[in-house]
């Protein structure tokens, strides 16, 4: 029970380092090359993109400013890169053999980046939610929607599995 558990909190810390700062999940891994690679690809994309401003807009209200600030051939990338990044450590600590188990991530990167796409004019309830909170709010339809086909397809799959079984005769 007690390795279990030093298992998931391994992983659960691996996971939140990398929502921290894409890179520091892969190098608590001691994977360093890729560590420093996301390291690198989050600062030039954040720079670029002008990420940095367009939180500190957000956060302050000025939306209308945050999106002006906005570099979204850059920013577009962030989402894909954050959530790869997430996943990659979330992986190498251990969980990602379970299958389709990047499903959530990837789908949280998709949504996340059609949120960015939108942040400009889609609105919720008449309220203008930007580049920064948009994708947020998005973020978690991501998650319910690559759950609902990873459960999916292993349901499938173990049908699948359960059809061969019965169809190929058993040799005693």
């Amino acid at each position: 029970m007690e390795k279990q558990i030093g298992k998931k909190s391994i992983q659960l810390e691996r996971l939140l380092w990398s929502i921290a700062f894409p890179g520091f999940g892969q190098l608590l891994n001691h994977k360093f090359a890729k560590g420093f690679l996301f390291i690198a690809l989050e600062l030039l994309t954040n720079f670029l993109g002008n990420v940095n401003q367009v939180i500190l807009l957000s956060f302050h209200g000025e939306i209308q400013a945050a999106i002006t600030q906005t570099n979204y051939q850059w920013f577009m990338f962030y989402p894909c890169l954050y959530f790869f990044a997430l996943w990659d450590a979330y992986k190498d600590a251990g969980d990602g053999a379970k299958p389709f188990a990047y499903l959530p991530f990837v789908f949280s990167a998709f949504v996340a980046t059609v949120g960015l796409i939108f942040s400009q004019t889609f609105r919720i309830a008449g309220y203008l939610f930007g580049p920064v909170w948009l994708p947020i709010v998005f973020v978690p339809v991501g998650i319910i929607i690559g759950i609902t086909i990873k459960h999916m397809l292993l349901r499938k799959h173990s049908y699948d599995n359960e059809q061969s079984t019965k169809s190929t005769p058993q040799l005693k």
